[in-house]
């Protein structure tokens, strides 16, 4: 499995707690907070539900 670095671009003001809880398991909640995890479903799936929150590079550089 590759990395996946994920990085806030937008604020949580007036988006749900279920946003916010998300973007807390992924270890952002401040603008430009940046994290890396390891892909798999479960990220998939949290990453799909804050897409419009975050910014997504893959370990080849490429936005997914």
């Amino acid at each position: 499995m590759s990395s996946v670095k994920i990085t806030q671009v937008r604020s949580t003001v007036g988006q749900t707690y279920k946003h916010e809880g998300t973007l807390r398991a992924l270890g952002l909640g401040k603008i430009g907070r940046t994290a890396e995890h390891k892909d798999g479903p479960e990220l998939r799936g949290m990453l799909r539900h804050v897409n419009h929150l975050v910014r997504i590079e893959g370990k080849d550089g490429a936005n997914g």
